[in-house]
């Protein structure tokens, strides 16, 4: 009750000091003064209420789900038996800083033994993957090395139930609005039958299948290569490698322009050059003392420096396909690590 007596004597200041805009016929200041109004009650219902029970939220989701289309045996399936689970929201909430180095990262993530798996898949799956990328205009060892990175090959896909964990993390609050819309469509996949409720596994985070996409990527990006009518990035090798390729192409990438490369920078370089609001062309570079596979490039192609440890080591030039894979997960890390490994499977 306090609560609320204070956000309404918080309101009564606000209207004091408008009634003379108000009174006057200021149609903006009634206006204003409306939705200040509005914004109060809100808070004092949140503040003097209760929150929901998980069980009735769910009620919500299934009202929105049934407007969009899905129907009440696909909700039923789905939402039996779930519950919040304690541990995604532990994951959620304690995601710690990076504290790998880089060094420490690629050792980690671009292995020997998944530069050698990655040698093997891409030879014993050349004819599928020269299709995949002639028809998505992306170079097989990118896919390859996504592939790699995200899952092992497809070895590590995550076990958690999606359905379960997004309606966990919707349910949570911290990202309520992101989660509930991941999670609305992930039912829409289930609708549209490209997976089985009690086969839909992923992260914690709700990214599913052998590239681990959002379900708003499965929606924009996920393909049925073989024509089978399903979009199956789980068990599917070729509708999950023709998924990744397709990502990449509808995101700009464009085939023979690489990645980028390792830089070595002048002795008194400017670090000011470093960053991507300074573009240049390789030629540019190159004239400024750089050196380095990262100028070997086609001459005319804009780059710019990154160095994935602020406080030092290695630089890289990133070209506009590194931009591409950024899209993918915004870490310096990942991109240069898909890279470095794509390198390292189609080395001969």
């Amino acid at each position: 009750m306090g609560g609320c007596m204070l956000v309404f004597r918080t309101f009564g200041v606000v209207l004091w000091k408008m009634r003379n805009q108000v009174f006057t016929g200021n149609r903006g200041a009634v206006s204003l003064m409306v939705l200040v109004f509005l914004w109060f009650v809100g808070i004092g219902q949140v503040s003097g209420g209760e929150k929901q029970s998980f069980q009735e939220w769910l009620k919500g989701v299934r009202q929105e789900a049934r407007a969009e289309g899905v129907s009440s045996e696909i909700l039923d399936r789905a939402f039996r038996g779930v519950k919040p689970i304690p541990r995604v929201v532990k994951l959620d909430r304690s995601q710690p800083e990076f504290k790998l180095t880089f060094k420490q990262y690629l050792d980690r993530v671009v292995s020997e033994k998944t530069v050698w798996d990655g040698r093997r898949l891409y030879r014993d799956r050349r004819s599928l993957l020269e299709k995949i990328g002639a028809r998505y205009g992306v170079e097989p060892q990118y896919i390859v090395a996504l592939w790699g990175i995200e899952t092992r090959y497809g070895r590590i896909t995550g076990g958690y139930p999606v359905i379960a964990a997004l309606a966990t993390l919707a349910y949570d609050g911290r990202r309520s609005a992101f989660f509930r819309k991941e999670l609305l469509r992930a039912l829409r996949i289930l609708e549209e039958g490209h997976i089985a409720v009690e086969n839909m596994d992923g992260s914690w985070a709700g990214a599913m299948g052998q590239v681990q996409f959002m379900p708003s990527s499965f929606v924009t990006y996920a393909v049925d290569y073989d024509g089978d009518g399903r979009r199956d990035i789980w068990d599917n090798v070729p509708d999950a490698l023709a998924s990744a390729a397709n990502y990449l192409s509808r995101s700009g990438w464009k085939k023979n322009q690489g990645w980028g490369g390792r830089a070595s920078l002048p002795s008194g370089f400017s670090k000011a050059q470093v960053g991507a609001e300074n573009r240049k062309t390789l030629k540019e570079w190159r004239e400024l003392g750089v050196t380095g596979e990262g100028v070997d490039g086609p001459q005319s192609l804009r780059a710019y420096l990154v160095q994935p440890n602020k406080s030092g080591g290695p630089f890289y030039l990133a070209y506009p396909n590194y931009r591409v894979i950024l899209k993918w997960n915004r870490s310096n890390y990942f991109a240069i690590a898909v890279g470095k490994l794509a390198d390292r499977i189609a080395a001969p």
